[in-house]
């Protein structure tokens, strides 16, 4: 690992764990990439830049009289419009008298161990400094003083790396910034696959891989947070790369707001990747000496498949992105009430399902919306963060203590960033809520927006949930927020600074989040958006988990479930058990497969346990006890897809220990199918050396025959909708 410069060949090569990736200076300062992929000791230029004269590829003034050098064939580093090269550039300014055309040009570096933090934003960072280095590459357009820092980190233990862009106007005028991506790839091929994960409201993180084209291919969001409907990540693969074998070249966006990531193949089969946030609607005024700051991008590559690049992201983001006392503490078991009672409830209910979840050894109760204001229906009083005395006539504190004298933890939720428009803070403050003057504000499940760009605003929700938070003997918060941006506008911003509105909410609600998490450093924090509408690496960054989608189908989690841990840790997938028919899809499915499902993530239950039968709460009791002596291994163990829902009637995953000492495998089939074949399941990421035995039997088997014979799926399993689960530990020596 480390950052190496050839002053003499103007030459840096970074190294992590198992990549390099190599960018060199030409001619007069342009930067130019020249590989990224399998670690290389040494760098001696094998696949040296070839040029040739390329019709209507114009060359940069100071080159007019070399025909073979044009940016529009450069792979560069950080493109820019407007001088030679007409593919999408990765950042644009806009000067006062109007135009666009920029010119950056290498001024100087800097490298150092460790990794910095960004100001005001999410990123990845390190304990030690010998674990990463940095490279900053300092940018100048000597015309306008536009300063551009690129900044590069390489981490010792990881095949990643991360990027993130500084933009300083060391002018005498005013720049308005138009589009700043945080990375910019040139590959000099086209030969991929392009994979994304797309999806909408109950249906989130959907594989799509497709052949990339000319052209441009792209994932977005402008609705105000990374969306249920595109997710910040995509990744370009060889064709023959599969789950355990091949190239993979990954990004993910730390970042919870709007971003566009994007593939442009050109007209000579060059590929142009960038990812940042969206310049949809976007601007930003910079002043002399003004800086922006844009947001992490974290970059990926793997030589072994599609696993081996998830394997990656999951231990950077469970050990380096998440933070606090729950990153590596094992998460309770908790009953969430919501689709018990919905808004209809009294405290003796909650209390009677609290009990009852304390007989069947749940840790945690978590009492969902309705405890607040007059909140009957999803139609008032968001806002209005006082407890409703109606339903808890004793008070939140009077049911939280008696959940924690039952010997179990109470938790909470809360959708802090929103405001019902019959809501007396809706009342007070008109004028706090994202607007545009004259306008009528479109509504979303009642709501509007609050406009967390404005200090005032974030002052007064933090105070009222900090209230909350310290009176009452709340061990658990689940963050909500239940609609996208309409009509963007803040009446605290002059004219010209109104597109800056999404990005000031965000940098605001992380403003936020970072002073709450701090002040309340036991809670542990669980984010939600609709479900997954915000389940990205920004969140994490201040609540270790998310909830994963409000459909609760086990069936339809299969896919959502399955494509979260192409990028995100099991550590930061909330599952639950919930009642059938399901409310979402109508779908009945056994309590075993719903259990192994759920307990393939953040195990919980959302249901009524009052209503189980005799023999449901045995299976629940069995199920938690399980999952209490698997769970470290689920939650912080490594993760291997075997079979995926995307591609047939089967699903199975395994989960093993770093040391490859204890694994758990479940397996599980949506559909009967009549005249069946045999099914033979065939395990990956074990130790072929070692001897296994299934718990609780005298079953034993090598690794070897795991791996390359498998083991038979049970004919027992009949019907729709079954599971299975191994339980497996080495033999000692």
């Amino acid at each position: 690992m480390g950052i190496f410069f050839d002053a003499k060949r103007k030459i840096f090569h970074l190294k992590a764990k198992d990549t390099s990736y190599v960018m060199e200076v030409v001619r007069d300062g342009y930067l130019v990439h020249l590989y990224w992929g399998r670690k290389v000791q040494e760098y001696h230029h094998p696949n040296y830049l070839q040029q040739m004269d390329r019709g209507f590829s114009g060359n940069p003034y100071q080159h007019k009289e070399d025909r073979t050098f044009s940016l529009d064939t450069l792979p560069q580093e950080y493109p820019q419009y407007g001088n030679s090269d007409f593919r999408k550039p990765a950042y644009q300014i806009q000067l006062e008298n109007g135009s666009t055309v920029t010119d950056l040009r290498y001024d100087s570096h800097t490298i150092h161990k460790g990794k910095k933090p960004l100001d005001g934003l999410p990123a990845t960072y390190v304990e030690k400094e010998e674990e990463a280095e940095t490279l900053e590459i300092t940018m100048i357009d000597k015309l306008i003083g536009l300063k551009v820092i690129l900044s590069y980190t390489v981490f010792k233990h990881f095949n990643a790396m991360t990027r993130s862009v500084k933009i300083v106007n060391d002018g005498n005028s005013s720049l308005k910034l138009l589009n700043v991506q945080s990375l910019s790839v040139d590959f000099r091929e086209a030969d991929f696959d392009f994979l994304h994960l797309h999806g909408a409201h109950v249906r989130e993180r959907h594989i799509e891989r497709q052949p990339l084209r000319h052209g441009i291919q792209s994932i977005e969001s402008a609705r105000g947070s990374s969306s249920h409907q595109h997710n910040p990540f995509i990744a370009l693969l060889r064709k023959d790369t599969t789950e355990y074998a091949g190239e993979v070249y990954a990004f993910n966006f730390v970042y919870s707001g709007n971003f566009l990531a994007q593939a442009e193949v050109d007209q000579f089969s060059n590929t142009r990747v960038t990812m940042g946030i969206n310049p949809f609607d976007f601007s930003w005024k910079l002043d002399p000496g003004a800086v922006f700051q844009a947001p992490e991008a974290v970059m990926v590559y793997s030589s072994a498949g599609l696993g081996d690049m998830s394997r990656t992201f999951h231990d950077l983001y469970r050990t380096r992105l998440v933070r606090g006392e729950y990153r590596d503490k094992e998460r309770p078991i908790l009953v969430n009430n919501w689709e018990a009672t919905y808004f209809n409830f009294t405290a003796d209910k909650i209390l009677e399902i609290a009990d009852t979840g304390k007989e069947l050894g749940i840790e945690l109760f978590v009492l969902d919306d309705g405890w607040f204001g007059k909140r009957d229906n999803d139609k008032s009083s968001l806002g209005d963060w006082f407890v409703d005395l109606r339903k808890l006539p004793e008070g939140l504190d009077n049911l939280a203590n008696h959940v924690k004298e039952k010997g179990m933890q109470f938790g909470i939720w809360m959708e802090p960033e929103m405001v019902s428009v019959d809501s007396d803070l809706f009342r007070e403050h008109p004028d706090w809520c994202l607007h545009v003057p004259g306008r009528e504000s479109s509504e979303s499940r009642n709501q509007l927006v609050l406009d967390l760009s404005r200090e005032d605003v974030r002052k007064e929700i933090t105070k009222r949930i900090s209230d909350i938070l310290t009176n009452i003997p709340i061990s658990y918060v689940k963050w909500d927020m239940n609609r996208n941006m309409t009509e963007i506008g803040s009446a605290h911003l002059p004219a010209d600074r109104q597109r800056e509105t999404a990005h000031r909410y965000m940098l605001g609600l992380y403003k936020m989040l970072e002073k709450i998490t701090e002040d309340f450093p036991h809670i542990l924090f669980e984010s939600c958006s609709g479900g997954g509408g915000r389940f990205d690496a920004g969140m994490l960054y201040y609540m270790p988990q998310t909830w994963t989608s409000d459909n609760t189908d086990a069936v339809s989690r299969l896919k959502i479930q399955y494509g979260t841990s192409l990028v995100y840790p099991v550590s930061s997938i909330g599952a639950h058990v919930s009642a059938v028919p399901n409310h979402q899809v109508q779908r009945i499915a056994s309590i075993e497969m719903r259990g192994h499902v759920a307990m393939s993530g953040n195990f919980g239950y959302e249901l009524d346990l009052t209503k189980l039968t005799a023999d449901e709460k045995t299976a629940v009791k069995n199920q938690v006890s399980s999952y209490k002596e698997t769970r470290k291994l689920i939650q912080f163990g490594d993760f291997y897809r075997l079979k995926s829902p995307f591609e047939g009637n089967e699903t199975a995953w395994l989960f093993t220990n770093k040391d490859k000492t204890e694994m758990i495998v479940y397996y599980f089939r949506v559909l009967a199918e009549p005249a069946a074949p045999a099914s033979v399941l065939k395990l990956t990421g074990i130790d072929v050396q070692k001897v296994y035995q299934v718990t609780g039997t005298d079953i034993i088997y090598g690794g070897d025959e795991l791996t390359y014979a498998g083991m038979s799926i049970p004919i027992e399993l009949q019907g729709d909708f079954q599971s299975y689960c191994w339980h497996l530990k080495a033999i000692k020596e």
